[in-house]
C-alpha cells in the first residue's frame, strides 16, 4: 500500500501502489475550476430539464419493456403467474458513466427471464414499439456482433440490447455484476451485458467519481476535436477512453482533475505498447470462473498481435481495442505528446483550455490522400450499406499499411456528405491521407489493395443480405490541392508546418487507377510484394513476475536505459527490404512487453 505523507497505509487502487497522493493545490483547484467553467460555455452539459426529460424516457422504456414481459409470459404460463414477471431496463457507457453531453444517445439493455427468446425481442417488442406514439425511426439490426434495436423516443436516441439470463423471474434489486448470472448464456447475451458490467466496474475501481467524470468530459471533447474518437476506424471508443482516464485516477487517487488530464497525457506519452493497460488484476484462462474466451495472450495467439491493448475489468475480460493500427496508433501517440505539451502551456499561465480542444489539421498534413465514396440509391439503404463501408474502412488501411513504402494510412474519422451540385445525394465520403518512404521515382499502385477491399465489401452486403441495385463504391487518387471539389475551402488552407521526413516531398508516382463497386476476382500483380508484419513473429511474452511497476514513468524510464526518451526504440526483428534493397524503415512498436 502506498503511505500518504507519514499519516498511514492509504487504499491501492487497481493492480499497482499510486505514483502520487498528494492532495491538490490551490493552484491545481483553480485550473480545475477553470476546466468545469470552459466546459460550460461551450454548452457541453445538459441542463436539469434536459436531464429531467431523460428520466421521464428511461422509466417509460422500462414500463414497456415490463409490459412485453406479461404479455411474452401469457403465452407460456397461467396468466396467475405471467403477471408476476418482470424485466428490467439498465443502462449503460457515457450515460451511465454520467458523461454524456448534449443530444447523445442512451445506451441501454434489455433484461429479460429465460422464457422470453430474443427472436420475440425482435419481432414481437418491436412490433409494440412502432405503435407507440413518440418512436421514431426503429431499426432492428439483430445480425450484428451485438443485435441492436435503434430508435428515438421523444427525440431522445435509444441503442436497446438484449440478453436472456437463465433465471425464472427477474428480481428488482438485480446485480449485473454477479458473474453466477452468465451461466447457461449464449455469447450474443453474453456481450450484450458486457457493456452495463463493464461501466459499472470502472465506476467502482475509480478513487473519487465527480474527478473522474469531469477528467472524463475533458478527455472526450479532446479526443474528438483532434479526430482519435472512433472505434470503427481504429482509433478508440468511449469505453477506452473511460479506462484510460480511470487509470490515471487510479495511480494519482487525490488528484483534482486538471492534474488528471496533465497526468493522463504524461503517462500515455510514455507507455511502452503493447503493454496493456488494466484496471484490475488480470485473469489468466486457467483461472477464469467459466468456460469463456477472455484477453489470454500466453493462450490465445491472436491476442499477441494486438497493438494497444486495454483490458476491461468485467469477467470475462477482453481487448476494447483490437481494431487500432499501426497508423491509428501512430497518430495517438504524436496526440497524447501534443496533449502534453499543450497541458504544460496551460499550467503555465500560456495558453486556456481552448486550446487543448483546438481542431486537428488533417487537411493540412498530408499531399496524398484516397477518396472513397459509398453511395446509395435511397434514403432506405442509406443506414446499413453506409455502416457496413465504414466498419471495413479498418481492413483497407492495414492492406495500405502492409504495403511497405507507406509509412501512414490515416483515415480521418469525420466522413463528409455529398456536394450540393454532385449528382448522387445519398453518399458518403471517407478520406485517406497517406505518407510514403522518402524516394525517388518509386511507382507505388495501390489499385489491387483498393479493389480487394471493394469486393469484400461486396460480398459481406450480399452475404447480409443488404446489397440493393444502386449502391456502390467509388475510390480514386487525389493531391490535397485536388479536394476543393469535394470540401469548403477553409478545411483545405495549407498552413507553412514540417509535414515530417517521410511526406512525399520527392518525386514518386501514384498510380490508384479509378475503383468501381462491380466486384472481381482479382490476383495481386506480380511486381507487387507486400509483406505482412505479422509473419515476424509474435511478441516476447513477458512473464508477470518481471513486470513489477512497470506501468509507472519512473520504471518505464528504468527500462528504457540511457536512451528513456525513445520510447519506441528499436526492435530487433529483421524489417522487410523495398524494392532497393534497403531496409524499409518503420515507425516500430515495443515487440516485448505484452504481459499476461
Amino acid at each position: 500500500m502506498a503511505t500518504n505523507g507519514g499519516s498511514g497505509p492509504t487504499k491501492t487502487y487497481g493492480t499497482t501502489s499510486a505514483i502520487s497522493d498528494a492532495p491538490p493545490k490551490p493552484k491545481d483547484l483553480l485550473l480545475t475550476k477553470e476546466l468545469e467553467e470552459h466546459l460550460h460555455a461551450r454548452d457541453y452539459f445538459e441542463t436539469p430539464e434536459e436531464l429531467e426529460q431523460r428520466v421521464v424516457v428511461l422509466a417509460r422504456l422500462n414500463a414497456l419493456v415490463k409490459e412485453w414481459i406479461v404479455h411474452a409470459s401469457m403465452k407460456k404460463m397461467p396468466e396467475s403467474l405471467a403477471r408476476d414477471q418482470n424485466g428490467k431496463v439498465f443502462t449503460f457507457g457515457s450515460y451511465r458513466l454520467g458523461v454524456h453531453n448534449k443530444g447523445a444517445d442512451i445506451d441501454t439493455l434489455c433484461v429479460a427471464p429465460r422464457h422470453v427468446d430474443r427472436s420475440e425481442f425482435f419481432a414481437d417488442f418491436a412490433d409494440m414499439l412502432r405503435a407507440e406514439p413518440g418512436i421514431k425511426d426503429l431499426t432492428p439490426v439483430e445480425d450484428a456482433f451485438v443485435p441492436v434495436l435503434k430508435f428515438s423516443l421523444n427525440d431522445i436516441e435509444i441503442d436497446l440490447l438484449f440478453a436472456r439470463l437463465a433465471l425464472q423471474s427477474i428480481p428488482v434489486d438485480l446485480d449485473l455484476l454477479d458473474v453466477n448470472l452468465l451461466r447457461n448464456l449464449d455469447m450474443k447475451s453474453v456481450r450484450s451485458l458486457n457493456g452495463c458490467r463493464v461501466t459499472d466496474r470502472i465506476l467502482q475501481l475509480v478513487p473519487s467519481v465527480e474527478t473522474f467524470r469531469l477528467a472524463l468530459r475533458c478527455i472526450k471533447l479532446w479526443a474528438k476535436c483532434r479526430g482519435i474518437y472512433n472505434n470503427k476506424l481504429g482509433f478508440l471508443g468511449g469505453v477506452s477512453w473511460a479506462m484510460l482516464v480511470a487509470r490515471t485516477c487510479q495511480l494519482y487517487p487525490n488528484a483534482a482533475a486538471s492534474t488528471i488530464v496533465t497526468k493522463f497525457f504524461l503517462l500515455l506519452s510514455k507507455w511502452e505498447w503493447p503493454r496493456p493497460v488494466l484496471l484490475d488484476n488480470l485473469i489468466t484462462q486457467e483461472e477464469a470462473p467459466l468456460d469463456m474466451e477472455i484477453w489470454d495472450p500466453r493462450h490465445n495467439v491472436q491476442d499477441r498481435f494486438h497493438l494497444m491493448p486495454i483490458i476491461t475489468p468485467a469477467f470475462p475480460q477482453q481487448n476494447s481495442t483490437f481494431n487500432v493500427t499501426k497508423s491509428t496508433l501512430d497518430v495517438m501517440r504524436e496526440e497524447f505528446q501534443r496533449g502534453l505539451e499543450v497541458m504544460q502551456l496551460i499550467e503555465e499561465g500560456a495558453k486556456d483550455w481552448t486550446e487543448l480542444w483546438q481542431e486537428s489539421s488533417f487537411f493540412t498534413s498530408y499531399k496524398h490522400f484516397i477518396v472513397l465514396t459509398a453511395i446509395a440509391q435511397c434514403k432506405d439503404d442509406m443506414q446499413a450499406w453506409l455502416g457496413l463501408v465504414e466498419s471495413k474502412l479498418r481492413k483497407l488501411v492495414q492492406s495500405l499499411e502492409r504495403n511497405g513504402l507507406i509509412t501512414r494510412a490515416h483515415v480521418n474519422p469525420k466522413s463528409h456528405g455529398p456536394m450540393p451540385e454532385e449528382e448522387h445525394q445519398f453518399a458518403l465520403r471517407w478520406f485517406i491521407g497517406l505518407q510514403f518512404q522518402s524516394m525517388e521515382g518509386v511507382s507505388v499502385d495501390l489499385t489491387y489493395d483498393i479493389q480487394s477491399f471493394v469486393n469484400n465489401v461486396h460480398r459481406q452486403a450480399i452475404s447480409n443480405k443488404i446489397f440493393r441495385d444502386g449502391m456502390q463504391i467509388d475510390a480514386k487518387y487525389f493531391k490535397r490541392k485536388d479536394l476543393v471539389q469535394f470540401l469548403p475551402s477553409s478545411l483545405l488552407k495549407v498552413k507553412k508546418r514540417s509535414m515530417g521526413k517521410a511526406d512525399g516531398r520527392k518525386a514518386r508516382t501514384l498510380s490508384v487507377s479509378e475503383v468501381t463497386s462491380s466486384p472481381t476476382e482479382l490476383t495481386s500483380p506480380a511486381h507487387q510484394e507486400k509483406k505482412s508484419l505479422a509473419a515476424e513473429g509474435p511478441p516476447e511474452i513477458v512473464d508477470p513476475e518481471q513486470e513489477g511497476t512497470a506501468d509507472t514513468p519512473a520504471a518505464a524510464e528504468k527500462k528504457a536505459g540511457p536512451n528513456a526518451d525513445a520510447v519506441d526504440s528499436p526492435s530487433a526483428i529483421k524489417r522487410p527490404a523495398d524494392k532497393h534493397g534497403e531496409p524499409v524503415k518503420k515507425r516500430p512498436c515495443n515487440d516485448a512487453d505484452v504481459a499476461s
